[in-house]
């Protein structure tokens, strides 16, 4: 007998034996998205990103891993690893930065620049995302 555990799953599983902090997030690009975050301890941040402003057929699904290397009080410096399904298939590349410029530390801004490496035309897009996110920040 095959024990199967799909994404969902996994992802409940993951959330409720680590200590951390959720979030949303919108980016703005050519191809935009919104997201939500599960920050694990003091540096890592996964996200998962859905493709908006398209046909619910043409949404694009993305997983990533960002690894915080600058973090400052309003500042926040990424790099990270992900994939990406349906448009363009295949890995990414996020660098970005979240800026919290307000007194209480939940709501902010970002910018992104990811790689993207697929399968589709042309094989490897450049995308640029602005945005703004917000953190349920655990008081």
């Amino acid at each position: 007998m095959k024990f199967f555990l799909s994404l969902p799953a996994c992802i409940l599983l993951f959330c409720s034996t680590a200590q951390a902090q959720l979030g949303l997030s919108y980016h703005q690009s050519n191809l935009p998205f919104a997201g939500i975050s599960y920050g694990i301890g003091e540096r890592f941040l996964p996200e998962f990103r859905v493709g908006t402003d398209n046909f619910f057929e043409d949404t694009s699904l993305e997983l990533v891993v960002n690894y915080v290397f600058v973090k400052q009080e309003s500042i926040q410096a990424y790099a990270g690893l992900g994939v990406r399904a349906q448009i363009l298939n295949g890995p990414l590349l996020p660098l970005g930065v979240n800026i919290y410029p307000f007194e209480r530390k939940d709501f902010g801004f970002h910018m992104e620049l990811a790689g993207l490496f697929g399968d589709g035309e042309g094989g490897a897009l450049l995308r640029g995302s602005w945005g703004i996110r917000y953190r349920f920040l655990n008081d």
